[in-house]
């Protein structure tokens, strides 16, 4: 049936987060007690639902709650239908100014003197922080999560406004007593026959040196590669900001010819925001390199558009980098 025949359906989505949560608690009470809804009413909502898509979503049995196939097939596109709406309503807020101003950070990167710079120039703002797992700068931007992010650049740029803040230099992460760990620097050449950890999904492009093909145990989080290196599995990049909060079994050794990893602010592209620019002249200024005790701006400053000297624009892909 051409798109433009099919009927409309009206969807609540309060029935339809409704829907999520059952799904995912896969019991009725549960649900309830996690909506804080008498189960009688969330049960009735459930159905309401059912009956505006015309097919049923549940199966309740003696034996419990389960999906039916057609709520296995809508349970996805469900999710999908919130976090969209959830992305219109904060792009909508965004766009006139309003709602909460949200500045996302990963791991060892501290935000606060920006923050604090905000808040000062501008009283009356809700100035948000939230930290943003290192698996998800971008998806953290997209979907509204947070209005900027500084972190590490190891993520495709593309659709995002990316300013270089300064370039941290490296270190070698390996166990204590590993034949590396007396050094006082090594380089690239010193463990390319070392195992290094294997990363999933987009966000972590560019975490091994170029063409390094021996490669360890998947890693999914920062703690998973942690334990990795300490146990003698691999040994792995990190930035040099990651020395001062290391575990006792751990040593950093830096890199001296492995290329810097580029800490910068990123945002949606074209993001209207009126708190945006404000935030990216605080992190100019107040966002200095670990050990920068000196006033004013840190090296290799730029914005997306190349203004001023020494600028960069970052293109769509991050150099190699590590995490």
């Amino acid at each position: 049936m051409p798109e433009s025949l099919v009927p409309p359906v009206d969807l609540e989505l309060r029935l339809v987060r409704y829907f999520t949560v059952v799904a995912d608690e896969l019991h009725f009470g549960r649900a309830a007690d996690t909506l804080r809804l008498a189960q009688p009413s969330l049960s009735r909502q459930i159905r309401r639902l059912e009956r505006e898509l015309g097919v049923p979503l549940l199966d309740r049995g003696p034996r419990g709650t389960r999906l039916t196939q057609a709520g296995e097939t809508f349970l996805p596109q469900a999710r999908e239908l919130l976090r969209s709406a959830a992305r219109a309503a904060a792009s909508a807020r965004s766009a006139a100014g309003h709602g909460p101003f949200t500045v996302g950070y990963t791991t060892h990167q501290i935000v606060t003197p920006a923050v604090r710079e905000v808040r000062r120039r501008h009283p009356d703002a809700d100035v948000r922080t939230l930290h943003v797992d290192w698996s998800e700068p971008r998806d953290a931007l997209l979907d509204h999560r947070v209005d900027v992010l500084v972190t590490r650049f190891l993520f495709s740029a593309e659709g995002l406004d990316v300013t270089v803040l300064y370039d941290e230099p490296r270190v070698l992460l390996v166990p204590l007593g590993h034949r590396l760990a007396g050094r006082a620097s090594v380089t690239l050449a010193d463990f390319a026959d070392e195992p290094l950890p294997r990363f999933t999904g987009a966000d972590r492009a560019g975490a091994n040196p170029p063409g390094h093909t021996n490669l360890g145990a998947l890693v999914d989080t920062l703690e998973d590669k942690l334990e990795l290196v300490a146990s003698g599995e691999v040994v792995s990049l990190a930035p040099a900001g990651f020395r001062g909060s290391l575990r006792a079994d751990i040593v950093a050794v830096p890199v001296v010819d492995a290329v810097p990893v580029q800490v910068v602010l990123a945002a949606r592209a074209d993001d209207p925001h009126p708190l945006l620019p404000a935030f990216r002249r605080a992190a100019r200024t107040c966002l200095l390199p670990p050990g920068t005790d000196r006033p004013g701006e840190p090296q290799g400053l730029g914005t997306r558009t190349g203004a001023g000297s020494g600028s960069r624009r970052v293109g769509t892909e991050p150099a190699a980098g590590s995490e």
